[in-house]
């Protein structure tokens, strides 16, 4: 028969991970975007928990009703918010990571977005550094990938238009840095001894209408066109194809999350850790806006000068006084041949 003193020590645990649980957890409308704890009586509110939660493993063999799984849990969190406790950490870092761990142990992709401090919730980096002090708008509260804070036209304050932009901003971030590549290789092949018919990305495009057609890196046995209404028709078969089953779901997956389907679309298993995952979101976002700039930069150079990026990067280093955008003021004189 279990003691009243072993069965005092399981309800004590109970209520040790309940404060744990309770008076830990963060107050927001999204639990994981990583936020503040409660500011009442923490360090009681944080003791009493680490109090239960001490004396679990030797109570742990007298009570048949506690799940072993689940008391182990209760011991690793109490162990940690003990830690951290010690260390002199505020009761805001020790909720932070109490939830991270929390979410690890249980793979919920929400609580472990806590463990991204850096790049989630309140304490994440806003677009005007420490000035962003009540000039981040509400709706933004650090939920998702690259959110600085900056909202001025105010065009995220409807979920669902948020959600409609979200989405057209990583897609149109993924197309732009796989754009800003292709626009670069064929320059940079051309430059160090590759054969190709025409290394310059806006002109590319021509040599289809040219005798002979166009030819992958100058071979007709890689890739042949001649057919501007084949390339059409393939281009709205497979993008096409591809867009509907991202939507709707198709042979491999139904249900999928649109912008990060994972699954068979993550051959690599970059999505199986999620606090990996909420940081490669961060940095696909990042590098996405940055290819967007580029092709914007792409765009005006092909106009200004008629030449392309690597050889105006060329040009520029050789002699910067010279060949910059300043010394364009003119720019649109270039007429394409």
């Amino acid at each position: 028969m279990v003691s009243i003193s072993k069965m005092r020590t399981a309800a004590l645990c109970a209520v040790g991970l309940a404060v744990v649980s309770l008076g830990l957890s963060y107050r927001s409308t999204n639990v994981g975007a990583g936020i503040v704890a409660k500011q009442m009586s923490p360090q009681t509110m944080v003791r009493s928990g680490l109090n239960g939660v001490s004396q679990l493993r030797a109570s742990r063999a007298g009570v048949p009703h506690l799940p072993k799984k689940m008391a182990t849990q209760m011991q690793a969190v109490g162990a940690l918010t003990n830690s951290l406790m010690e260390s002199g950490k505020s009761i805001q870092q020790v909720a932070q990571e109490v939830v991270c761990t929390r979410g690890l142990m249980t793979g919920s992709s929400v609580l472990t977005h806590a463990c991204n401090v850096e790049w989630y919730g309140p304490d994440r980096p806003k677009w005007l550094g420490p000035f962003s002090d009540g000039d981040v708008p509400p709706h933004l509260k650090g939920e998702f990938p690259g959110d600085y804070g900056w909202d001025t036209a105010g065009l995220a304050s409807d979920p669902a238009t948020f959600a409609q932009l979200r989405e057209a901003e990583v897609m149109n971030a993924r197309f732009a840095m796989l754009g800003a590549a292709g626009c670069l290789v064929p320059e940079w092949l051309a430059e160090n001894g590759v054969s190709v018919q025409e290394p310059v990305w806006f002109k590319a495009g021509s040599t289809i209408f040219a005798d002979g057609g166009l030819n992958y890196l100058n071979s007709p046995s890689l890739i042949h066109a001649q057919s501007i209404l084949a390339i059409l028709g393939a281009q709205v078969v497979l993008m096409g194809g591809a867009e509907y089953y991202r939507v709707n779901g198709g042979p491999l997956g139904k249900d999928l999350d649109k912008i990060y389907p994972g699954g068979a679309f993550d051959p690599l298993g970059l999505s199986d850790d999620p606090e990996s995952l909420a940081e490669l979101k961060v940095k696909e976002i990042k590098n996405g806006r940055l290819a967007m700039t580029a092709m914007l930069g792409y765009f005006v150079q092909a106009i200004a000068t008629g030449k392309g990026p690597l050889q105006n990067l060329n040009e520029h280093l050789s002699d910067p006084l010279v060949n910059n955008g300043l010394s364009l003021a003119t720019a649109g004189k270039f007429t394409p041949v």
